[in-house]
């Protein structure tokens, strides 16, 4: 993923590609921004990882955490699947809810949009056992109860309706039937010490760790080789599903894989979220910056609207682009390439290192937040520079 990145950036940088023009004389100040956004949330800089697990605070509360208080958890294993499960499943649920979707808390009688409200209402489906297989059990998704999820329970769950419409929401509910028949298939993998369950992989990651260390590109290779499947068929590769990989004219190689640029942006966000359940369990995770930037929205929109990237045609930013065109393929390239120039230029100005700054902590600080202050200064709803046709399990 990375080195097919920095490839399109490098054609980028001789000016060679069809829909973006790149402005690196801009970047100091994207530096700057994002470094003062940080600053701003976190003064003393002790940015937590940027995970799903932040989404499930507001208002200074952490509601997973005041949930899982209150469970007498047999050990840290138990409780591990049960974040493993409501990690997969919220992550799978937070492909974009498009501008206008909101999520009215109960409990504090906000209406919350994007990523923080369908974060939200994924905590609350999980804690209502909406997942569970039993009604003891609420904690916990399993496999069977997702294989059998049907629009209308999550639609509830997540208030989507024709007055508050969420794009994609069967390309989300979809996604959690397959992996719920994934998991059920799969009880060598899902299934070691329970029933079938998502969380049943922090057995399988758990086992993988050497000395108590477990490198998080592993978690992302595991992800992407148990997961394959559950992903809507776009290419496949020796019969294999891609999954988020796309074809860019310009990235020729002299093998297979000609074309090809794999992104993987919720698989990452995965990843990531899955760090900090193995940690609280026990298990070290290293090599946390062997993944990449997320493609998304926010970051990928944060280049543009700081003017590192520019539209080649002007009449590119009122379109709608497909998910595989190549000018969106080329955009969220560049963006994960864009992320490590970030992210090294902040180090410099810090005197800091990877280890003590890791990627995962600059997308929370960070250039996500920033993304977002320039898209909410420039466009009223606060969307994306690029228009993009979502069906739920891309963005």
């Amino acid at each position: 993923m990375r080195e097919r990145a920095h490839r399109m950036l490098a054609l980028a940088l001789d000016d060679k590609l069809p829909n973006f023009r790149i402005h690196p004389d801009k970047m100091d100040g994207v530096i700057d921004l994002v470094l003062q956004t940080t600053r701003e949330t976190y003064p003393a800089l002790d940015v937590p990882f940027h995970s799903r697990w932040r989404h499930f605070v507001l208002n200074g509360e952490d509601r997973w955490v005041a949930a899982a208080n209150q469970v007498r958890w047999p050990n840290s294993a138990g409780r591990a699947r049960s974040e493993f499960d409501l990690a997969m499943v919220s992550v799978f649920l937070d492909a974009g809810a498009g501008p206008t979707w909101r999520y009215r808390d109960p409990k504090s009688r906000l209406a919350i949009g994007r990523s923080e409200g369908l974060g939200l209402a994924s905590q609350a489906m999980f804690e209502a056992g909406t997942f569970s297989a039993s009604a003891r059990d609420p904690l916990r998704a399993d496999g069977a109860a997702l294989a059998k999820l049907s629009v209308t329970d999550v639609a509830g769950g997540l208030q989507a309706s024709d007055i508050n419409p969420l794009v994609g929401l069967e390309g989300r509910v979809e996604l959690l039937r397959n992996l719920g028949k994934l998991v059920a298939s799969r009880p060598d993998i899902f299934g070691r010490h329970d029933t079938p369950r998502p969380g049943g992989l922090f057995d399988h990651l758990a086992a993988r760790a050497e000395n108590g260390r477990l490198p998080a590109p592993v978690i992302l290779s595991e992800l992407l080789q148990q997961l394959g499947p559950i992903w809507p068929s776009r290419l496949s590769l020796g019969g294999i599903t891609l999954g988020d990989c796309w074809k860019h004219p310009v990235l020729t190689t002299d093998d297979a894989t000609n074309g090809l640029v794999p992104l993987h942006k919720l698989s990452q966000w995965l990843a990531y979220s899955l760090i900090e359940p193995l940690q609280t369990a026990g298990v070290e995770v290293t090599d946390i910056d062997g993944l990449t930037g997320l493609a998304e929205y926010r970051n990928g929109g944060l280049f543009i609207d700081s003017g590192v990237l520019a539209f080649r045609d002007s009449d590119d930013a009122p379109r709608e682009h497909e998910v595989a065109s190549p000018l969106v393929v080329e955009w969220r390239a560049l963006t994960v390439a864009l992320l490590d120039r970030l992210a090294d230029g902040m180090r410099k100005q810090l005197g800091l290192d990877a280890v003590s700054l890791p990627l995962a902590k600059i997308l929370q600080g960070g250039s996500w937040a920033a993304g977002r202050k320039l898209a909410r200064e420039r466009r009223s709803d606060a969307s994306p520079p690029v228009k993009v046709i979502s069906d739920g399990t891309v963005f």
